[in-house]
């Protein structure tokens, strides 16, 4: 299953609407690069809201969109972020410094746009 990708002016907005399994990962990492070089995307907002809990695999395959997204340019805002989803990513050594985060989508995309006004 394909996680949606939406456009909204240099903006890409995705809201991962179901539980990740290792393909889905994969398969989200490599359609989110393909479209920021497609669309030549400024900024990608991800709400993780739906996401309850997800597993070391998709830590890391989350932790590589955000650094990949940035090594083409685009500047990555997480939001919606669950208590479990946190735990899951500290423990597992993905810090995701200088990432910004926001409570839900709208605070995110307010949030990308201060990002690349600086």
């Amino acid at each position: 299953m394909r996680i949606p990708i939406l456009k909204l002016k240099d903006y890409l907005l995705v809201s991962v609407q179901i539980e990740l399994d290792d393909q889905t990962a994969l398969q989200f990492q490599e359609d989110i690069l393909n479209k920021i070089h497609d669309e030549g995307s400024r900024g990608v907002v991800i709400d993780l809201m739906s996401v309850d809990f997800i597993d070391s695999f998709i830590a890391k395959v989350l932790g590589d969109v955000v650094d990949m997204s940035n090594l083409m340019g685009a500047k990555v805002v997480l939001t919606g972020i669950q208590p479990a989803v946190a735990i899951t990513l500290v423990d597992m050594g993905i810090l995701l410094h200088g990432v910004p985060t926001a409570l839900d989508l709208e605070q995110g995309l307010e949030k990308l746009q201060q990002e690349l006004e600086e």
